[in-house]
């Protein structure tokens, strides 16, 4: 019986480097972001003291399925990296969104009034 390994070892070098280099692009893309950081051999209590937070909370981000933008940037960034948000439509080429921006809750400004208060 023949395995895929024999059937690849009989192609040519440029071949098989074609499809190595093919399959470390669809490994690529279904990484989650606990294996993006244990590829970068970086640990949870590393990233927890890079991004200023607890390990127990770097463990809930890594299993979140939903998560903002904003959050995703941070972690990525504080591994070395950067994040681009990509969109692709049928018949066209990929567009890079680049004009999504960090968009958290801004603290709630103090009246005048409040302020006057707070001091009296």
């Amino acid at each position: 019986m023949r395995t895929l390994n024999d059937v690849i070892g009989k192609l040519p070098g440029a071949r098989q480097q074609k499809i190595e280099a093919r399959a470390q692009e669809l490994i690529a893309e279904e990484l989650t972001l606990q294996d993006i950081r244990k590829a970068r051999k970086l640990t949870q209590e590393q990233m927890a003291a890079t991004l200023n937070i607890g390990q127990d909370s770097i463990s809930r981000l890594e299993k979140r399925s939903d998560m903002m933008l904003s959050t995703m940037r941070s972690y990525i960034e504080a591994m070395g990296g950067s994040l681009e948000l990509v969109a692709r439509f049928p018949k066209r080429a990929p567009v890079i969104i680049t004009s999504i921006r960090d968009v958290s809750p801004q603290p709630k400004a103090v009246s005048r009034r409040k302020k006057l208060k707070l001091r009296a």
